[in-house]
């Protein structure tokens, strides 16, 4: 085998899981068709709780730290930056509502991470490098075969045409993927035309804009930035992520779409057309860099059926695309990449049985599921007419109920159980607390305990039974022994890669049935 894992896709998502598989143990090859990486804009930031779980690999301070001066200001006081750990944002928007999350206290899950998606690649890919694993720019998948024994893949590299032979093959290669299209993976859903959506990066004028840096329109009406606004004429939003230069995105229904290419003066005009008033807007400056100019008449909702076929995966956009509002496509593909890799590699080395990795669609398929209705009700809720505003004022006032809140701010998060679990500890199929611990006779977070991905068995009783329960899974899971700091943990948790709770204390007798489940049989002496 020339390796493990074959990935085709260098884009965030085959990055993460290439440095995850690594960390697995896993010999990866990545082939990206790029020779650089894309210097075209794309997304601005992460939301939802995959920014916990890069917190929980080290990468948090990285991607929170890209830059100085007011931007990075800006930025801290978006994503609520201000530390080395994450904290929940105050407040955001959903829907075209500006969920106020203080009011959820410390029940608030939403983190956000502005952080460009170059920046995030580059940090990825020098993470994936600095492990060890092997990244081919320039070479492109062409086609596979695959049998009992692994997956040859047909590679169009600089040199030429050749072959690499691996146990399994992910395919993280977009909506288009030729991966998914190869081995025979549906993509059922639709397309919608009903909206066109334009996107700009523009120059608002100094005048345009409020002290704040709201955008005052020429009837007086001002409109906040990072916020989603519906007016009876559409929707638009505007951030800055670049100092003086924004990013201008503005949805109409039932408008016609022009066949000419985008320019400035066109998003010009659908935001005068959408605000109902007329708003200045001037291009970017034509200093080299590769604006955002775009139009979307086709919003398309589509779900890979299966995500796996034999030894082909796939994840990311190439398993399910969606017209998402508020971030949720990468938070959705790099959960695809932390559930998958573990699995992935501990199949590979014949630690596990084969089953395992059916899981991995049992687990993520429900949560892109969920996404896209969540997704439907959004874009429901923000079309215009008197029926959709009589259903957002009912909606409003449900926001007023703190527990609704909370349902919606999970929502957001991506909070949702990653398995089923019945009955038992109320942490078992959730993501583990950031637990603040005393370790070795030093203060430690539970987040530091998992930056090398391993299975962990936290043991905060003392009692050698736990250990000696696990003794057989020793190669593949670390029992860690501490002291709670924090009131109300529980005695005992068997804790995931992906962070999520697999099993916890007080039913000893289930402690093998997990790792058995998760981790594979025990060893034999």
């Amino acid at each position: 085998m020339d390796a493990d894992v074959v990935i085709s896709g260098g884009g965030p998502t085959g990055l993460l899981l290439a440095a995850e598989l690594r960390l697995a143990g896993a010999r990866v090859v990545v082939l990206e068709r790029r020779t650089e990486p894309d210097p075209v804009p794309r997304a601005n930031g992460l939301v939802g709780q995959v920014v916990t779980v890069l917190y929980r690999r080290g990468l948090y301070r990285t991607l929170a730290r890209h830059g100085s001066g007011p931007k990075a200001l800006l930025q801290r006081w978006f994503t609520g930056a201000y530390g080395t750990r994450p904290r929940p944002v105050r407040g955001f928007s959903h829907a075209g509502f500006r969920l106020d999350l203080r009011r959820l206290r410390d029940a608030n899950p939403v983190h956000v991470l502005a952080v460009p998606q170059r920046r995030m690649e580059e940090v990825f890919e020098q993470h994936a490098l600095a492990l060890g694993a092997e990244i081919r720019r320039g070479h492109t998948f062409t086609g596979l075969t695959q049998d009992g024994d692994g997956v040859t893949v047909e590679v169009d590299g600089p040199d030429g045409g050749y072959r690499l032979r691996a146990a399994y093959l992910v395919g993280c290669d977009g909506s288009h993927s030729a991966v998914r299209k190869a081995a025979g993976i549906g993509f059922p859903g639709e397309t919608s035309r009903e909206v066109v959506i334009r996107m700009a990066h523009v120059v608002l004028p100094r005048a345009a804009l409020t002290s704040s840096g709201a955008l005052r329109a020429a009837d007086g009406t001002s409109y906040r930035p990072y916020h989603l606004h519906r007016t009876p004429h559409g929707a638009f939003s505007f951030a800055s992520f670049i100092p003086g230069v924004h990013v201008l995105s503005t949805h109409e229904w039932d408008a016609p779409a022009e066949q000419a290419p985008m320019t400035v003066d066109e998003a010009q005009a659908s935001l005068s057309r959408v605000v109902g008033a007329d708003v200045p807007v001037e291009p970017p400056p034509a200093d080299g860099r590769p604006w955002i100019l775009r139009r979307l008449t086709d919003r398309n909702n589509r779900l890979a059926d299966p995500y796996r076929m034999g030894r082909v995966f796939v994840a990311g956009d190439a398993a399910h695309v969606f017209a998402g509002f508020g971030g949720s496509h990468l938070n959705l593909g790099l959960q695809d990449a932390v559930n998958l890799a573990w699995k992935l590699s501990l199949v590979a080395r014949g630690a596990a049985p084969d089953t395992l990795l059916d899981t991995y669609a049992a687990e993520r398929v429900p949560q892109a599921r969920r996404a896209l209705d969540r997704t439907a009700e959004q874009a429901e809720l923000m079309a215009p007419g008197d029926e959709v505003t009589a259903r957002r004022e009912r909606y409003a006032q449900r926001l007023r109920e703190p527990g609704f809140l909370r349902e919606v701010a999970e929502a957001v998060a991506g909070l949702d159980l990653p398995y089923p679990t019945g009955a038992g500890h109320p942490m078992l199929g959730r993501m583990a607390p950031d637990l603040r611990l005393t370790h070795e006779s030093r203060r430690i977070r539970l987040a530091a305990l998992q930056r090398t991905a391993r299975p962990l068995l936290l043991d905060l009783t003392g009692d050698p039974a736990l250990a000696e329960a696990a003794a057989p899974w020793r190669d593949r899971v670390d029992v860690i022994r501490a002291t709670p700091r924090d009131p109300g943990t529980p005695p005992a948790l068997l804790i995931r890669p992906d962070g999520y709770v697999a099993w916890a204390a007080p039913d000893p007798a289930g402690l093998p049935s997990a790792l058995t489940t998760w981790f594979g049989p025990p060893r034999t002496p």
